[in-house]
């Protein structure tokens, strides 16, 4: 098979009315057989524990049986939607389904293979690709997250061979980190002490992690008694010739074994330098660097971590929105009592998010997690309070109660909360994140990184 054929047989699939068995045979299968799956490699309708993925694929190996023998641990599922379906009301009439970005056929796809890629079977699975011959995106998937990989691309004859060329390239080469800004519009709400302990929650899971300070306050970097190196951010923002890797640090803790004190590697972190205000400033003056650049910036890190985490300031200026275009997700936390730290909240994911970042990026990214309460007492009138709020926010943002509810579905309005502990403050003063301090700070984290990130052992 080469590019020739299937440019040949995807231009056969010329009717909006079209079949997915049509997709797949014109399309599909001589696409994966370009992606290096061969016959054996793939399975049909396959069963992913949750539901029937349209195809599954797995990459042939010397150490472990054909795929299409074994029929487990797939490295690709794909969702095949038909662009257009006859109208259930007037038979006659054509009902275009479009999986162009931000469409409401595109979103529900995307729900689906989440769905799919949660099941037992896709345990190991890494790639989720989703097309209707028209349009074509590949997701990947890290834990419970599942985010673009590429842009969600229109297909085209003179496209053919670059969207392919980029596809392969994902599946041989995956990134290896996922990148989380932590962000509210609201000052207030622990951004800071959650980039920390989540950051030192995962590196307890022997995850490698590193935390990026983009703030000019440094806020981060002071709770951790870290100085910026000669190499900065700041001056890899403005020069990217400059090695991004010599401006990183090691947070260690000396921690005691019996009679002795070893000290202990924890995670790495960029600290923040008096300089981005420089960068900042400019920014707003001169519209340059762009807020692509700190994307740029940190890639060559991507392959050396498993999660790197971003914490910005509040303003929606430079510097978070290079953190927001840098990320793949975003996790908002709120104070179920500040309910404008709600509504900030929701004004982020609307506005923010989908309104301008995604717009800008052209994949569909980032995606925003679901939001949680964070640190203040969690009394049954407060929860009720707050649950009003969110509900009038809602009957605004329909489209957000993902986010805010995500088990709405099954009744539930409940809301993953951190309770206030005096401990979690202290420990900023401590130079320790709380999560050393207290093993109840533990488990509070622990079930942050289980809810959105991955499961723990």
């Amino acid at each position: 098979m080469d590019i020739s054929r299937l440019r040949s047989q995807w231009q056969q699939i010329s009717s909006d009315e079209t079949c997915e068995a049509v997709i797949d045979h014109n399309f599909i299968h001589p696409l994966l057989t370009l992606l290096g799956f061969g016959p054996g490699d793939r399975i049909t309708c396959f069963d992913t524990g949750t539901g029937i993925a349209d195809i599954a694929a797995r990459f042939p190996s010397k150490d472990r049986p054909a795929f299409d023998q074994e029929r487990r641990h797939p490295d690709l599922i794909v969702e095949i939607k038909a662009p257009a379906r006859r109208s259930r009301n007037t038979p006659s009439q054509t009902v275009t389904l479009s999986l162009e970005e931000g469409s409401a056929h595109q979103t529900r796809a995307l729900s689906q293979l989440r769905h799919l890629l949660a099941g037992e079977h896709c345990r190991q699975t890494t790639w989720g690709l989703v097309t209707n011959a028209r349009h074509l995106q590949l997701f990947q998937r890290h834990g419970h997250l599942v985010y673009p990989a590429t842009p969600n691309f229109e297909l085209r004859g003179d496209r053919i061979d670059g969207i392919v060329a980029d596809l392969r390239a994902c599946l041989q080469h995956p990134q290896r980190a996922t990148t989380v800004c932590i962000y509210n519009h609201k000052g207030g709400v622990g951004k800071t002490t959650t980039t920390i302990n989540l950051g030192a929650t995962l590196a307890v899971a022997d995850e490698a992690v590193l935390l990026v300070d983009c703030d000019p306050q440094g806020d981060l970097s002071r709770s951790l008694e870290l100085s910026p190196t000669a190499t900065t951010l700041a001056s890899c923002i403005q020069d990217p010739s400059l090695p991004i890797t010599a401006a990183v640090r090691s947070f260690d803790l000396r921690l005691r074994s019996g009679s002795r004190i070893k000290s202990a590697h924890i995670f790495d972190v960029i600290p923040a330098a008096p300089q981005l205000q420089s960068v900042l400033i400019q920014a707003m003056q001169a519209g340059t660097p762009p807020i692509t650049r700190l994307r740029e910036v940190l890639q060559p890190l991507r392959d050396r971590y498993d999660y790197i985490l971003l914490d910005c300031p509040s303003s929606w200026l430079f510097l978070s929105k290079s953190a927001l275009y840098a990320s793949d997700v975003v996790l908002i936390p709120t104070r179920h009592t500040d309910l404008s730290s709600l509504n900030n909240a929701a004004h982020v994911i609307h506005s923010f998010i989908f309104g301008e970042i995604q717009t800008f990026r052209y994949d569909g990214g980032p995606l925003p997690l679901p939001i949680f309460f964070n640190g203040a007492p969690t009394t049954d009138k407060a929860m009720e309070v707050a649950t009003a709020e969110i509900a009038q926010i809602l009957q605004k943002f329909a489209h957000l109660t993902p986010y805010f509810w995500p088990n709405y579905h099954l009744n539930d309005t409940a809301v993953l909360a951190i309770p206030e502990y005096a401990i979690i403050s202290r420990a900023a003063f401590a130079r320790v994140p709380a999560v050393f301090k207290d093993k109840r700070v533990l488990g509070f984290y622990q079930n942050l990184v289980q809810a959105y990130f991955q499961p723990l052992p």
